[in-house]
This record gives structure tokens, sequence and C-alpha cells, in this order.
């Protein structure tokens, strides 16, 4: 593959994609795959100035091929690839750790391949896992990740105009990860049950979901989370969310440790634990955080 003229498919596309202004250094997350593959294409069709990352998990006793299919490419673009290996056991939440192995390398504009498909996955997995309107809105669309309005055909689709065979990756259909099974099963059965493409459907409520959201946040910003009076007079909604947005670090609370704080702010007790020997105290009506233990 050799750089040259751009062609209709990636024009169309590029028209669906959030980059940023041509001539801005960006960093590609490129696994091999399509999708990451399709992201480095656009990127430089964009007029990117492109660094690929590659990040080898040694979960494949293959693995390190990859970079054998990533470099050409990148080589025939004029982007330079940086590759990182990183040591991830097999074993339980592996999807997880390799997860974080791998955004612990990444800078925090790093851009990754996700694409409707993945937005779509992402709201389903999030409902199997009980979430509520913050993770039922899935990845939120913007420079780091730009894909989000094509779909995983289309990259498989740009690839192969450009005469690209992307990595294999056999992990991608092993069911013992909770996103294989619903890419391959519950994504499928939704479609034959409903007879249409539920991906479309999917992307779209998570839209609508991250503007709610994003106004009950900025409403619940404004409402002071110590002030026990007016925690206990605002809606619940937004009480729950201004001590979620408090109590945030390092991890935000479940929804039992906030109703034991609104039982504080209620005048209903004194003080409650709040994990990670925190307490949070009533007194002269303001609430307070605490360091016990």
């Amino acid at each position: 593959m050799t750089d040259g003229p751009i062609s209709m498919l990636t024009t169309e596309l590029l028209l669906r994609c959030t980059f940023p202004a041509a001539g801005s250094h960006v960093q590609c997350a490129v696994s091999g795959g399509a999708d990451s593959l399709a992201l480095m294409l656009l990127a430089h069709a964009a007029g990117l100035n492109v660094t690929a990352i590659h990040i080898d998990h040694g979960l494949r006793h293959d693995s390190s091929l990859d970079k054998d299919v990533i470099q050409p490419i990148a080589d025939s673009l004029g982007i330079p690839l940086l590759i990182h290996s990183v040591h991830v056991e097999d074993g339980p939440n592996l999807e997880a750790r390799a997860r974080e192995a791998r955004y612990g390398i990444f800078a925090p504009e790093t851009m990754t391949g996700h694409t409707a498909d993945d937005q779509a996955e992402t709201v389903l997995i999030n409902l199997l896992r009980g979430a509520g309107a913050q993770g039922l809105s899935a990845m939120k669309p913007g420079n780091t990740r730009p894909l989000l309005a094509l779909r995983r055909s289309e990259t498989h689709a740009l690839c192969a105009e450009h005469g690209i065979s992307p990595v294999n990756d056999y992990t991608n259909s092993d069911p013992r990860f909770l996103r294989n099974r619903v890419r391959h099963e519950l994504l499928t059965l939704m479609t034959d049950i409903s007879q249409r493409d539920p991906v479309p459907l999917l992307a779209r409520t998570a839209d609508v979901l991250r503007s709610d959201n994003d106004l009950l946040d900025e409403l619940a910003a404004q409402l002071d989370p110590t002030d026990a009076l007016a925690l206990a007079a605002a809606p619940a909604p937004l009480a729950r969310r201004a001590i979620r947005q408090w109590l945030a670090h390092p991890y935000p609370p479940d929804l039992a440790t906030i109703e034991r704080v609104l039982t504080v702010a209620r005048g209903e007790a004194l003080a409650c634990d709040i994990g990670e020997n925190r307490q949070i105290r009533r007194s002269k009506q303001r609430l307070t955080l605490h360091n016990v233990g």
C-alpha cells in the first residue's frame, strides 16, 4: 500500500469522523485490526501529524507478529510506529486487566478506533451490569474516538480498498469474554427478533442519555453537597449526583453508600462509613469528610 489520492470512500468516511484540525499532532492506538488500521489511514488522510502506538499484550502465541502487518502500512504513509510490550497473565478479569495495561501506556489524548458497533456493545454490556444513565451513555464522541459514527463493516471496506489484510485476532471470538458474547450472540439475536439493525438505535439511545446525563451533572454541580439542609431538600436524583461528584475519588461511591450519606444529611444519623477508611459526619448542618483508622 502506498500513499496516494483520497478515494471516494475515504472522503465519505471522513465527513463522519471527529478529527481535530489538519496539522494537529495525534497518537493513534493501532492493534492491527481493521478498526485501528482504518483509524490510522483516515487520520493520515485528514492531514494529521500521526504517531502510531502498538501494544503487544502477549495474550496470543503469535501476537508479536502483529507489528509486521502494521509496520509496512505505517512506513508507506511516513507514520512513525512505537511498539510497547506488556505482560498480562491469563485468568479472571483478563479484558479489564489488558485494558488497564494499555491505557497505562497511552497518553490521555490517544485516539482509538472504536466504532458505532463498539458503542452499541458498550450500551448492552453496561445495561447487563446494572448501569444507570451515565453508564448507558457509553463512550463520549470527540477527538479521542473519532470513528464512533462509522460502522465496523466500513473500516473493513476501507482496509480492503487499500489491499490491507488486518490481523485476525482469534481472541475476539473467545466466548469467555462478555463483549464477544454480546457481539456474536446477543446482537445477532436482537437483530433476528426485531428484524432490524439494532446498532443505530443503541447508539442513538446512548446519545440521548448522554445529553440527559450531562444536564443532570450540570444541575448537580450547582448543589453544595456539604450543605446538609440543601442536600436533604433537593430532588433525590440531584442529591445523589452531587454526593457522587463530591466523593468520586478514587472511585465513585455505589448507591448504598450514597443513600447512607443522605441519611446523615436528613439528620437520621450523625455519621456513616463510606469505605476506604472514610466517614461522613454532620455538625452544624454541614457534612464533612474524615479519614479514620
